[in-house]
């Protein structure tokens, strides 16, 4: 049977159209805005964006579509699931294109849209600074319930702060604590400066620039800390050369990269932590998979700590390393 051209061109389009949006290709250049304005609602292109995402690989897919997709449509992440039925312009939907692509070329979904969420804060976030994991999340929460367990004012030292994160959610969900934030790298601080002021905590978190502990002067800043926490560069020069192209290519080497065996800040701030720490006070650390027992030894030979906790995530790879100061005596609890 023969069509006309107009004929054939309805035909396709209807057919095309018949096809679900999960298995639509990202193709605006291909299909007329018109033909798919019945089709690409928030709901289904988030449902199309998770599975492309899982597809390619990409960390915490759903989660990604959801930034990206509030990014493109001007709405928050909630505000998604509340407006399911709304239909996307093809102006967004041309946005929408060349972020999804972007993603899938293994550019963090964070640098695409310039910002992340961390312990329920809505963070900026650069090429200059580590983007923060779900799972350094950990860190804060162990962080706050040795806080609340406190009675005075706290004072909290956040090495290796970078864009700000575990100061920010610490600060936000502890009133009573002040917080001194280092980091080694400038730019990252612009990054945290930001944030700070976004969450208006400035009042509550001091930042300074220098080498882990350098720019703290103890008698002038503050006297000792009643809690350090650190999420260091714990990388080895091993593990590196293996990390997926989204971390390795677009985050900061100086984020990631400890040395050799990765513990050299580990080493570093061992070195010096008894100098800034109370008496019953408490040293934090985020560490990697497997070097539980190295930083246990570590903290061991420190001589300061009366007990050392290594706590593993739901896959028992190690992930907090949490050293207590002693009152008085020696001797370390397991």
């Amino acid at each position: 049977m023969l069509f006309s051209g107009t004929e054939l061109r309805q035909n396709l389009i209807f057919k095309l159209v018949k096809l679900s949006a999960p298995r639509v290709h990202l193709c605006w250049g291909v299909l007329s805005y018109s033909s798919l304005m019945n089709t690409w609602t928030i709901q289904k292109l988030l449902n199309w964006i998770t599975k492309h995402f899982t597809e390619k690989g990409i960390d915490s897919p759903r989660l990604s579509a959801e930034l990206v997709l509030s990014h493109v449509v001007g709405l928050k992440r909630i505000e998604l699931y509340t407006q399911f039925d709304k239909h996307v312009s093809k102006e967004q939907l041309d946005m929408l294109h060349d972020l999804v692509k972007r993603a899938g070329q293994n550019e963090p979904i964070a640098h695409i849209v310039g910002k992340t969420e961390f312990y329920s804060l809505e963070l900026d976030i650069t090429p200059d600074c580590l983007i923060p994991r779900p799972e350094t999340e950990v860190l804060v929460e162990r962080a706050i319930e040795f806080l609340r367990t406190r009675t005075s004012k706290q004072l909290v030292c956040d090495l290796c702060t970078g864009s700000g994160c575990v100061a920010m959610a610490i600060a936000k969900n502890f009133s009573n604590a002040d917080i001194i934030a280092t980091d080694i790298s400038d730019a990252a601080l612009k990054t945290a400066a930001k944030n700070i002021e976004k969450h208006q905590l400035k009042e509550r978190i001091r930042l300074l620039c220098g080498d882990l502990f350098d720019p703290v002067m103890p008698q002038l800043d503050v006297g000792k800390f009643d809690l350090i926490v650190c999420n260091p560069p714990y990388v080895s020069a091993p593990e590196f050369e293996s990390l997926n192209k989204n971390v390795k290519d677009y985050e900061p080497k100086s984020a990631l990269l400890a040395g050799a065996d990765g513990l050299d800040i580990y080493r570093r701030i061992v070195e010096k932590v008894d100098d800034f720490l109370k008496p019953d006070a408490a040293l934090m650390l985020e560490i990697g998979y497997r070097q539980g027992p190295a930083v246990r030894e570590l903290l061991e030979k420190a001589g300061c700590f009366g007990e050392i906790t290594i706590e593993k995530d739901l896959y028992d790879n190690d992930q907090i390393a949490m050293a207590k100061k002693q009152k008085s005596g020696t001797g370390v609890k397991n």
